[in-house]
């Protein structure tokens, strides 16, 4: 019996298949040919099929269940067949700012749905245009390409709702939501790894599947790289180390402070919550090439701190753990010997890593025990011993970091539930 977790990313797709053990027994990828085409849903639709096209088939009838995860806030419009009736809207889309003032008074104040990039707000950009009359159905990307395996439209999940203003404490949607005119177009919320369907006659002559394959609710992106960690104790946490710093805690308890960048999705029981900083990588890019970072990382002195005072950023502006649109960058003064200033951005990382955990458990948030790490610099040992200075806890290399195989967890868990 095995599981299939499909990924949908912002340049490309990628599938990973396991066993009942875990173990990855399968994996196939392909990126977009143009994401900044008008023909998306062409490019969604044929990367799917190529993506199960790809799998040995000796495989593909062993599947016994299907997730999918796509970008979180990639919204579509469809019509009674499920046909979208205009171009998707992409997760960074920021149309909505120009409704933005005009529907303020309709969400409560400080709601995670007042952002100009939610889906909330896209619903609503639709809902000025008049294609929103021929809307029957407002789907996540995940929800779309579920469905065209499984065939029943109108279906999301708590993880992909939450920013389209579901209720992920009390399992609904809350009133100001449903008194509102495009409530007849949302759709039911159930939570992720809940079986929806069989798939389809169509995929089981196609693709040669199991007709009693099983295809089940997906999540985001971004939480489907976090269960791939295997994280599943409050306490434990997962940083990503990519363009920018991503800290994601499990915690008993939910904390909210959207004036800081700070929501929790709803993971079963528990809550899964944090920010994100506009540090990370990126600044490290511009000041030193990949070589340049491997080898200097070596000849930094990680018993002794840093006596530079940074706050790395590319530009002005910072989300989490200070929410500073204006926050200068600080990066001055820069030392003549390169290893030093490496040693300067990495140190104070560290500190703004430490910070944001600090101020999520100052919030309510569990008590922090691990971390595990993804992105491009969990690799680098010298940082990991830096961060674990500051942190004050263990540092650990993620064993997984495909969102592909968190979400192929998440189909394992479907014939739990």
């Amino acid at each position: 019996m095995f599981f299939l977790g499909i990924d949908f990313g912002t340049s490309g797709a990628r599938a990973i298949i396991i066993d009942e053990d875990q173990k990855i027994i399968a994996e196939t990828s392909r990126l977009f040919i143009d994401n900044k085409a008008k023909n998306l849903i062409k490019i969604w639709q044929e990367t799917l099929y190529f993506l199960l096209s790809n799998i040995p088939v000796n495989i593909r009838k062993e599947i016994a269940a299907i997730s999918i995860n796509g970008t979180s806030s990639t919204v579509l419009l469809c019509d009674s067949q499920g046909n979208p009736i205009d171009e998707p809207i992409l997760y960074n889309d920021s149309r909505g700012s120009s409704i933005l003032d005009k529907f303020n008074s309709l969400t409560p104040k400080n709601h995670l749905v007042n952002s100009a990039t939610s889906s909330f707000i896209k619903l609503l950009w639709w809902y000025e245009t008049p294609l929103f009359k021929q809307g029957q159905y407002f789907l996540h990307q995940a929800d779309w390409l579920g469905f065209l395996l499984h065939g029943k439209l109108g279906i999301s999940d708590y993880h992909n709702a939450l920013k389209l203003g579901y209720d992920v404490e009390n399992l609904c949607y809350p009133d100001w939501l449903k008194n509102l005119p495009i409530s007849s177009v949302l759709p039911q919320v159930l939570p992720p790894a809940t079986p929806i369907e069989t798939v389809t006659n169509e995929i089981i002559q196609r693709f040669d599947f199991n007709p009693n394959c099983i295809v089940c609710t997906g999540t985001t992106d971004s939480i489907a790289a976090f269960l791939a960690s295997g994280v599943n104790k409050p306490g434990e946490a997962v940083t990503s180390l990519g363009s920018t710093l991503v800290l994601k805690l499990l915690s008993n308890t939910r904390v909210e402070d959207s004036l800081s960048g700070i929501y929790s999705h709803r993971l079963g029981d528990l809550w899964l919550t944090g920010g994100a900083s506009n540090t990370g990588g990126a600044v490290l890019k511009k000041f030193f090439t990949q070589q340049e970072l491997e080898e200097m990382s070596k000849n930094i002195n990680v018993n002794q701190s840093s006596n530079l005072d940074y706050y790395p950023l590319l530009k002005p502006g910072e989300r989490f753990p200070i929410n500073d649109p204006n926050l200068q960058p600080k990066l001055e003064p820069i030392p003549d010997d390169k290893v030093q200033f490496l040693h300067g951005l990495l140190d104070n990382m560290a500190k703004i890593e430490a910070l944001g955990y600090s101020k999520l458990q100052a919030l309510g948030a569990s008590s922090i025990t691990k971390i595990y790490t993804a992105g491009g610099g969990a690799k680098n040992q010298t940082w990991s011993k830096i961060r674990e200075q500051h942190l004050k806890v263990p540092v650990h290399i993620s064993p997984q970091t495909e969102a592909a195989y968190g979400t192929a967890l998440l189909a394992k868990r479907s014939q739990i539930n």
